[in-house]
């Protein structure tokens, strides 16, 4: 599942083609994604200017010249990708129809965004600008850890008292939006904590001191990126590379990349997922 770098990668390669551009015609192929539809989404969506395109947790947010936002949410294999503008250095003309383009934007600009999802994991919906963060699948979200309310004092206080694994508490997008599997382990391998640990058990400088590398590990995946392990692509095609930069995760028997460690990288299962660490510097 795509975790925040990678949705924040995606939009910002999305943002050159969309925001300020008129959707002149969104054709929808299907009536369903994960769930269906909102009703007349291709009316809707057609003649209406991205006025922004912002992310909220692993949402990507189109605010609309209509009052309407556009939300989306890539799934398991989702991919917005786009064609016929120039990327960077390359230019992508429109590739042939795929089985899977379920909605297919063509902008006034001349580029086409294309949502192709093969798994059908992913989702859009469409409401009110003015009231999206009650919509239900934002209202309970937490704070952005790369925004000013996600501090030091605030995960100390949030975590205060919980008897759940400190990978659990950091999982909960209702403590911290957009943290995944992924990035929770890499943090946590950093910090030297077991992410079996109860998070109201480790002391309070300890949790601070989780904010600032999550922020660290955070913008280092963005700069690269994000992470592709299977299906994930950045709006342009190309594969993230913070793969090649993993300390723990997806290293199950490989030597721990903490200075002077000498411990091997182990794999275990919590609530049903892989969980990475060194049992020798994690503590």
């Amino acid at each position: 599942m795509p975790e925040l770098p990678e949705v924040e990668t995606v939009r910002r390669g999305l943002a050159p083609a969309m925001e300020g551009a008129v959707i002149e015609t969104a054709h929808v192929n299907r009536p369903d994604l994960r769930w269906p539809f909102p009703e007349r989404m291709a009316e809707r969506l057609s003649g209406q200017r991205v006025e922004r395109l912002r992310r909220r947790s692993k949402y990507i947010l189109a605010d609309l010249s209509g009052g309407e936002t556009l939300i989306v949410h890539l799934g398991m294999s989702g991919r917005m990708t786009v064609s016929g503008v120039t990327l960077g250095d390359f230019h992508h003309a429109h590739p042939t129809p795929q089985k899977h383009d379920h909605v297919v934007l063509e902008m006034a600009n001349g580029a086409r965004v294309t949502f192709n999802d093969a798994r059908r994991f992913g989702a859009m919906d469409l409401a009110a600008t003015e009231a999206v963060e009650d919509h239900w699948l934002l209202r309970e979200i937490g704070p952005e850890p790369l925004g000013n309310a996600f501090d030091e004092a605030y995960l100390v206080e949030r975590l205060r008292g919980r008897m759940v694994p400190i990978k659990t508490a950091l999982l909960d997008q209702r403590v911290v939006a957009g943290l995944g599997n992924i990035y929770v382990c890499e943090v946590l391998h950093r910090a030297g904590i077991d992410p079996r640990r109860k998070a109201g058990r480790i002391s309070a400088a300890r949790i601070a001191s989780l904010v600032p590398l999550i922020r660290v590990v955070l913008e280092e995946a963005i700069t690269s990126g994000g992470s592709s392990l299977k299906d994930y692509r950045q709006a342009d095609g190309a594969m993230g590379y913070f793969q090649h930069g993993f300390r723990v995760y997806d290293r199950e028997g490989a030597g721990c990349a903490t200075p002077g460690c000498g411990g091997t990288v182990e794999r275990i299962v919590q609530s049903g997922r892989s969980t990475f660490l060194c049992a020798r510097c994690q503590r």
